[in-house]
């Protein structure tokens, strides 16, 4: 049978991995795939780097539009990110005829409703298992793997940057400014690393797992995104003198009023596999109403890792070219006619209404009486009381200080009741510093 003829769209860290594992491992992947896979087109715009890396095994030009354009090529793989050419040159390859493998969560978050309707209108497929966690085969998971199952929840570690971040912050005591510029001199954030420790990246990893997940379409506007720049180590120190680890999580989770959609860090129980995923690994846990918890572990980024995502895509789109366009296996898991009675059915719900349980931690005047205003406060707003931690002053402030930390975690509660009673207590003459306030997820 004829090879697939590949064009790629960018030979950076991951395109030369997708073309040097290709090289490698073309036999493996031919008797798996029942044909050859290469790459035969490259469009870069360093034509050098690009020749240094595919030699005389592939043509190399400048304008992606040379690819999209050649009849020969049978797939594009886009590996240029973000949401402008990208956009462009994607929809431009699936009006061509062509299938599209990518990488780029941000396009697909964004618009990806567009982009999957545009292929189904032409019949031809858009994969993206790299898009979401690296070499982790979370999206087959989701889309096949687990078909049978409801969907209740889902939460993962997605992004290395922010858990290399954490880990680091909890393994010497540093604060976040001093641990984000070491991860910069390493090499594990970005020099502009906003999108990952402000949670967006990893906004737009959850907002397509919650739309596999649910059958809802796609709806990054919605979903709640706080990073990780507010948090401070002494945080992180008494979240583990607690029982907990601090992670960054991408969360869904499916109500009776609907869908939740949010990422923030969280408190997790030390004893979780989850609060155990070290350095820039990611993890995803999903629960099922058949399978119960499961957990899908490896690395989330790199030029091999991500390569491997991206073959896998290519494998299956050599398996099912031939099928029926009925019989693929639809982008968001579900048939498209029932995206949009679902979106309306399982709204995105604001935070205000998310019921979750929290870590508080209140610089207060150490004198009698402080414990007692705060906990009245949250008694009066139907908030309960899982533990309190309250230091010793000379521990928190040295020797004759004033002042002291107290650590309160609660039971499940409502954002919006939590919002209100958190106002009243900060507005206690007795409360010296703005509270600080930590979801905490058991993820039982």
């Amino acid at each position: 049978m004829k090879p697939i003829q590949v064009g790629l769209l960018g030979i950076g860290t991951v395109g030369s991995g997708v073309f040097n594992v290709l090289q490698r491992n073309h036999d493996e992947i031919r008797r798996r795939a029942g044909r050859g896979i290469a790459v035969t087109m490259v469009a870069d715009l360093d034509e050098a780097r690009a020749r240094a890396v595919v030699g005389d095994q592939a043509k190399v030009v400048k304008d992606a539009r040379e690819v999209i354009a050649n009849p020969d090529i049978d797939v594009v793989i886009e590996l240029i990110g973000g949401y402008g050419i990208a956009k462009a040159l994607v929809l431009e390859a699936i009006a061509a005829g062509k299938h599209v493998v990518t990488a780029n969560k941000a396009l697909l978050a964004v618009h990806g409703s567009e982009i999957f309707k545009a292929a189904a209108d032409k019949g031809v497929m858009v994969a993206y298992e790299a898009a979401v966690a690296g070499g982790i085969p979370i999206i087959k998971a989701l889309r096949e793997g687990l078909t049978a199952n409801q969907i209740q929840w889902i939460a993962g570690i997605i992004n290395g940057t922010t858990n290399f971040i954490l880990s680091e912050m909890r393994d010497k005591g540093l604060d976040f400014d001093l641990v984000l510029k070491e991860a910069q001199r390493l090499g594990y954030a970005e020099a502009d690393p906003t999108f990952d420790i402000e949670g967006v990246d990893a906004a737009h990893k959850v907002t397509l797992m919650s739309a596999i997940a649910f059958g809802v379409p796609v709806q990054f506007d919605k979903a709640y995104v706080e990073g990780i720049t507010k948090l401070s180590s002494v945080d992180i120190r008494y979240a583990e003198q607690l029982g907990y680890r601090i992670k960054l999580l991408g969360i869904t989770k499916r109500t009776d009023k609907g869908i939740e959609l949010r990422v923030h860090p969280s408190l997790v129980p030390t004893k979780r596999l989850i609060a155990n995923v070290e350095g820039a690994m990611n993890a995803v846990v999903v629960h099922g109403d058949a399978v119960g918890t499961t957990l899908y572990y490896g690395k989330g980024a790199g030029s091999e890792p991500t390569a491997s995502a991206v073959i896998a895509d290519l494998v299956d789109i050599a398996r099912l070219e031939g099928a029926d366009v009925a019989h693929r296996v639809p982008p968001l898991a579900f048939q498209s006619s029932t995206l949009r009675e679902a979106g309306q059915e399982l709204p995105v719900l604001p935070m205000a209404d998310i019921t979750t349980s929290y870590y508080l931690r209140m610089r207060v005047a150490d004198e009698a009486g402080v414990l007692a205003k705060v906990t009245g406060l949250l008694a009066g707003a139907g908030i309960s009381i899982d533990a309190v931690l309250q230091r010793e002053a000379d521990e928190v402030g040295g020797e004759g200080s004033t002042q002291t930390d107290l650590i309160i975690l609660t039971h499940d509660t409502r954002e919006g009741d939590m919002d209100k009673a958190l106002a009243e207590i900060q507005g206690l003459p007795t409360v010296l510093a703005p509270i600080t306030r930590i979801r905490k997820e058991e993820l039982n």
